[in-house]
């Protein structure tokens, strides 16, 4: 029996560490999780705002999914195109703007605004939106119309 309870005790003695160790990891800030490693300069909400001052001069290009946008939010102005399907549209995007890739917290944007540098346009960034909203950014948030009663439906 006492060398169960020493075994009981050696177990809970270097079982603890690994349990603290285990939270440690878990409580990493979102950034470590979503560390950026793109080529391109990721964007602060300061450079943001100032290119969305300037709609004339530059084209933000939204790489989310729908439903990303629909529930996150995004940006005032852009241009949808998914990640997926960003080199087979690369002909729509205007070449005399400077360009500025979204995703959530840049890591799609990066990679997005490297294949667009390599492709010979003018990014000037990344940016992801959550991270732009943390810094103070308001995000607008796009909502379903009300869907309006048919007539028929109206005359019972």
């Amino acid at each position: 029996m006492k060398t169960f309870v020493k075994l009981v005790a050696l177990v809970a003695a270097f079982s603890a560490p690994l349990s603290f160790a285990q939270n440690d990891a878990a409580k990493k800030p979102a950034e470590e999780a979503h560390a950026y490693t793109a080529k391109t300069p990721k964007l602060n909400r300061a450079q943001v705002d100032s290119w969305l001052a300037k709609p004339d001069k530059v084209v933000f290009i939204d790489l989310r999914r729908p439903d990303e946008l629909t529930a996150i939010g995004g940006l005032p102005v852009y241009l949808s195109i998914q990640s997926k399907e960003l080199e087979n549209n690369i002909a729509y995007i205007p070449k005399d703007r400077s360009v500025i890739t979204i995703s959530n917290h840049a890591g799609r944007a990066g990679k997005g605004a490297d294949l667009l540098a390599s492709k010979g346009l003018k990014v000037v960034g990344a940016v992801g939106v959550q991270d732009y909203e943390a810094e103070g950014g308001t995000l607008i948030k796009i909502t379903k119309p009300e869907k309006k009663p048919t007539d028929a439906a109206a005359q019972k």
